[in-house]
């Protein structure tokens, strides 16, 4: 069996040309790779790493409209962020589910006389902690934003007396809690392989490949560069688009195209396994501002709970990670709105960062820098072209943003609009059961072969989608894996065969939530080296150095000392 990933690579080297080149396969790049597809427009996307590895693989896994945009006065974001929130509950329904999000409140009319300044000039000013009439203020036309129906309920207030009755574990001292709904992305690096998916599906026109960086410009094309071989070959476009994210201006210097548009700020985050805290939250994200200003979240996810996140100003020349003064400053901000809750660094079984990709802001708060984006052209140099950069960007737009952007693109090349992405289900979201009646009809059709609740298991996974996957685990003998009955060696088999794996990392971080849910061992990586290590092609020397790189990574970036026992991670489903 050949690697997939390596055969992607092979084949655009061998045909270097296409009217659109996309750098960057982060969300919003392969957004905008799908909407030119589906347009019938010849594009390829490729990322210098593996697909969604960097900004957009360092979110708060949030469907968010931005409340506290507005302050900013970005309401045309935070309009278009609600119905993007809204349209993603209906089309990605395997992935995005609605959020109960409450606000713990501290005073009543704390801010009223900073917000203006605030909304004006954008300069933080004295650290001040929003009230309760600021707060409602905010919801309320937060809400008015959402006109599609009632995909969410409405914001809600309440009193001290029933806050604490409905959540009990919040700090005592609290006046007003007010609750309203966003949305959680359960798994935002499959939601982004299924978009990719769906644009590679629509027919050859539309290709892609990880593991190819953008190193230069010549008078044939883009240079490209295999990250793993090191060969260099020239691409053609018409058009080269760089969604680099927060690397823009880098991937610019490379290509001879000097920029400095980005200013990105770095955001951590940990995962802690806490039962106590996860109980005490009630299923809802708790999300507030601390005493410094900043907006933190508490959130459970996963039978987790994500404590983020950070605003912090970061170079991009030096790797993003998680600090200790920054995990001191979530324990803090857990104890200001849990106190009797105790959590410690014993707890943490993830911890990751990532830079934000804002637009230069210069000597303006990090936390008041626009969240919109923008696009810039200019000639693409040395031969005949355009290049437009991408400037901002978040993961609840990256709908809006590429039919944006590939509009941009179509006009250049002079080519008109033949599909709409509005409404368009994405992946596994195709046809996804979202009743309880609907999800047992569809458990029960396919839960023959592997069982009713290995199918269900597997709907959660992968959407409906898992249809697929199940053909594939029934064309062979299976079994479970020995270190994680949670998943079976077909299972690993098919995603190393079918989704552009070209080392162990992308498997444990991105195809799957292992390393995110604190489940790996020793003695599990060694098996998933093992399991993919005939679907790769690797030889007994690449299986022990991959095993050597993920141990190494999952250290120094997130923090993960693995444990030569096994973790048990509960039965198959």
């Amino acid at each position: 069996m050949q690697n997939t990933a390596i055969q992607a690579q092979a084949a655009i080297q061998a045909d270097p040309r296409a009217q659109v080149l996309i750098i960057g396969a982060g969300i919003n790049g392969i957004a905008t790779f799908r909407d030119l597809a589906l347009q019938g427009v010849d594009v390829v996307i490729v990322d210098k790493g593996d697909y969604v590895s960097g900004a957009s693989a360092a979110s708060s896994h949030m469907i968010h409209g931005g409340v506290r945009y507005l302050e900013n006065g970005e309401f045309r974001l935070v309009k278009e962020s609600v119905e993007e929130r809204n349209a993603l509950l209906k089309t990605a329904p395997h992935y995005v589910k609605p959020l109960k999000t409450t606000v713990p409140i501290f005073s009543t009319f704390s801010g009223v006389l900073s917000a203006p300044l605030r909304f004006l000039s954008h300069r933080q000013g004295a650290a001040q902690e929003r009230g309760a009439l600021l707060i409602k203020v905010g919801l309320t036309l937060y809400d008015s934003f959402s006109r599609d129906g009632g995909t969410v309920p409405r914001h809600e207030f309440r009193g001290a007396k029933e806050s604490l009755r409905q959540l009990p574990r919040l700090n005592p001292s609290l006046k007003y809690t007010a609750t309203y709904y966003d949305a959680s992305m359960h798994d935002p690096e499959r939601l982004a392989l299924d978009v990719l998916g769906d644009g590679l599906a629509v027919g050859p026109h539309a290709r892609s490949a990880n593991y190819l960086e953008a190193v230069g410009m010549d008078a044939d094309g883009v240079r490209l560069r295999n990250t793993l071989t090191g060969a260099e070959f020239s691409f053609q476009a018409d058009v080269v688009v760089n969604t680099s994210g927060p690397w823009t201006d880098l991937t610019n210097a490379a290509l001879g195209q000097a920029s400095a548009y980005m200013g990105g700020t770095k955001g951590s985050h940990v995962v802690l396994d806490n039962p106590e805290l996860l109980a005490a939250t009630g299923g809802r994200e708790i999300f507030f501002e601390h005493k410094d200003g900043r907006i933190v979240l508490i959130y459970p996810l996963a039978d987790r709970v994500l404590v983020g996140t950070t605003d912090l100003e970061h170079d991009m020349t030096q790797p993003a990670r998680c600090t200790e003064d920054e995990v001191d400053y979530f324990f803090e901000l857990v104890t200001h709105v849990f106190p009797d809750v105790a959590v410690d660094r014993s707890q943490i079984v993830f911890r990751f960062a990532g830079v934000r990709p804002l637009p230069r802001h210069d000597d303006e708060q990090p936390g008041f820098v626009s969240r919109d984006y923008r696009i810039e052209s200019r000639p693409l140099g040395a031969r005949p072209g355009t290049l437009l950069s991408l400037v901002g960007g978040k993961w609840t737009t990256f709908r809006a943003l590429a039919e944006h952007l590939s509009g941009d693109i179509l006009a250049l090349l002079g080519l008109p609009r033949v599909v709409s992405t509005v409404g368009l289900a994405i992946g596994g979201g195709r046809d996804f059961p979202v009743t309880d009646a609907a999800h047992q009809v569809w458990v029960a059709a396919h839960g023959d072969e592997v069982g009713a609740p290995r199918a269900a298991a597997l709907l959660t996974r992968y959407g409906t989608r898992a249809a697929d996957v199940i053909d594939w685990l029934t064309e062979e003998a299976d079994a479970p894996l020995a270190n994680h009955a949670g998943y079976t060696r077909r299972e690993i088999e098919y995603l190393a065969a079918t989704e552009s794996v070209m080392h162990l990392l992308d498997l444990v971080l991105r195809r799957t939530s292992l390393a995110f849910r604190g489940e790996l061992s020793l003695p599990l990586l060694d098996e998933l080296a093992g399991v993919v290590a005939p679907v790769l092609g690797w030889d007994a020397a690449t299986r022990e150095n991959e095993v050597a790189l993920a141990v190494a990574m999952l250290r120094e970036t997130h923090g993960v000392q693995l444990s030569a026992v096994p973790e048990t991670a509960g039965s198959i489903a």
